[in-house]
């Protein structure tokens, strides 16, 4: 069975503590995409800061048609609290491990209150792996269907 919520995230993953599960008041639905990587963790973090400057999805919609670049921006790894990152801005991060954010109001208005977690793992000798929890806000109704 299709399961729309976890995407290639193990059961452990799904449980396992991460800092956008402190960023919002229960109830929340939470949301996992897991891949692996054939890269060193230092690397996908590095790609993972990328984020920071574009949106790397559907650059005609998320990025006002520019492409997102295929070459690693200088100084984008220079993380800073506040900083925006794809729909919110930085609340934490961690250099190699993780970035986190909470959307600001406006955004929640529109998508709910939402934090987000993107975590690096070691995988192996030279391999690392990217989890994603996106945990939304289930404040009524609406946010049931949203």
């Amino acid at each position: 069975m299709l399961d729309l919520w976890n995407w290639n995230a193990t059961a452990e993953e799904t449980r396992e503590p991460l800092p956008c599960d402190e960023y919002l008041i229960r109830p929340y639905r939470s949301m996992h995409r897991a891949v692996d990587v054939e890269a060193p963790p230092s690397t996908s973090f590095r790609w993972l800061c990328q984020l920071t400057v574009a949106p790397y999805s559907y650059d005609w919609i998320d990025n006002r048609g520019r492409r997102s670049p295929d070459e690693l921006t200088p100084g984008a790894d220079q993380l800073q609290v506040g900083q925006n990152f794809l729909i919110s801005p930085i609340r934490d991060w961690e250099r190699g491990r993780h970035i986190s954010g909470k959307v600001e109001p406006a955004v929640a208005r529109l998508y709910g209150p939402t934090a987000i977690t993107y975590r690096v793992s070691s995988r192996g000798v030279a391999g690392s792996r990217i989890l994603v929890r996106i945990n939304v806000g289930i404040t009524g109704v609406w946010s049931r269907i949203r």
